[in-house]
């Protein structure tokens, strides 16, 4: 099969990124021909650059014409959409009359927001897009975080269009059931909606964690809001044993974070790695005796949990969106009630003091993940997909 896939984003840059890359490598070993059409590019990057045929970049106007151009070119058998905000080259797209499949990686698609959460309260929320999200929930404001004014307008109108025209890609796929339910909230077609989770792995690269004694807790993610960090530093100043906190990634909160770790008196116990390259996590995982996903937005899975889980390491994490899917409160981790900061820190603390229970969850957790997670049957179930979107498509001459 020839497989375009279409990302906003070009580089290594976050979860979405990674599984374009790891999906569209493993097609290609497979021995099928992979394209890119993409966006704004974030340094560059030599593995992603080979993987892919052929690579059409996106501008800042004419990207109708750039997309009907790319498709000529490469001619594909099928278009496979990931994260995609440029509604006119969505239209292109799905106008192409080739067979489209659309990645659903988080709320984009039908939350003005993006995160399903109210911006001052944190509450999550449980509505279908409709004018309560004008008001009195107020999302046609949003901060701006690139330059000029610090707040943006988010178009009421554009969003109930960008919901039409995925409605018309022949497959949407999504990572949980919990994601499934926001499409059908939204009036998805429950026929068309699969569930595929792109848990990356070799077995050859899994190490057991040691559970050191350095007491070490780790938490790895972008450092945005929704992700929780300051919840997850306010919890760590309620712990009474002794303790090392890692927190590896990048983000726009990052600053407002380590502010707060000084003013709570953490920063001899916490540390901000910054962003670490995936070849060397497994050393990170290994040292530490628990995963803390703080996560406070409702997540449409939470992959770096089950990822975390493959080292055995036990997470700790609050039970938001579909993370209650794969974290089993008591059997792989615990699952702790939303925002409460003492619970969270009473289960970590509890994983720190008795290690066996740590090691015994963390087990339990690798043997899940390994049995219903194996990166092989993803693709297996992307390929069968692929196959039968492509041969439902109707030929020429017989529409």
């Amino acid at each position: 099969m020839k497989l375009c896939f279409v990302h906003e984003r070009f580089g290594t840059f976050g979860g979405a990124e990674g599984n374009v890359h790891q999906t569209a490598n493993e097609l290609k070993c497979r021995g099928h021909t992979v394209g890119l059409i993409h966006g704004a590019e974030h340094g560059q990057d030599a593995a992603l650059q080979e993987t892919f045929h052929s690579c059409f970049k996106l501008g800042t106007k004419n990207n109708r014409q750039r997309v009907q151009a790319a498709l000529r070119e490469f001619h594909p058998d099928l278009i496979y959409v990931h994260k995609l905000a440029d509604l006119d080259v969505m239209e292109a797209l799905v106008d192409s009359a080739v067979p489209s499949v659309r990645m659903v990686h988080d709320h984009d698609v039908y939350c003005m927001r993006s995160y399903k959460y109210h911006y001052f309260s944190r509450r999550i929320c449980t509505r279908a897009l409709s004018p309560y999200c004008i008001f009195p929930c107020g999302a046609s404001l949003a901060r701006n975080h690139g330059r000029g004014f610090p707040v943006r307008w988010v178009s009421y109108r554009a969003k109930k269009r960008e919901i039409r025209l995925n409605r018309q890609f022949q497959r949407l796929v999504v990572y949980s059931e919990y994601s499934r339910e926001e499409l059908l909230r939204n009036g998805f077609d429950a026929g068309k909606i699969e569930i595929h989770v792109p848990i990356h792995s070799e077995a050859q690269t899994v190490a057991d964690s040691r559970s050191s004694d350095r007491n070490l807790i780790l938490f790895m993610g972008q450092i945005i809001r929704g992700k929780g960090v300051d919840v997850l530093l306010e919890s760590l100043a309620k712990i009474s044993v002794p303790f090392e906190c890692l927190i590896l990634g990048e983000g726009n909160h990052r600053p407002y974070c380590e502010k707060l770790c000084r003013r709570l008196g953490l920063d001899n116990r916490v540390r901000f790695k910054g962003f670490v390259p995936q070849h060397e996590l497994k050393g990170y995982y290994a040292d530490s005796s628990v995963f803390a996903m703080s996560s406070v937005w409702p997540e449409p899975f939470g992959l770096v949990g089950p990822e975390a889980m493959r080292f055995g390491l036990p997470v700790v994490a609050f039970d938001a969106g579909a993370i209650k899917e794969w974290l089993k409160d008591g059997y792989n981790g615990f699952l702790v009630p939303w925002m409460d900061r003492a619970a969270f820190a009473a289960r970590l603390e509890q994983l720190l003091v008795d290690r066996s229970l740590g090691r015994e969850m963390g087990e339990r957790g690798r043997e899940w993940v390994n049995r219903h997670h194996i990166f092989s049957k993803y693709i297996d179930n992307l390929e069968t997909m692929f196959a039968q979107v492509i041969a439902e498509a109707p030929r020429p001459g017989n529409v």
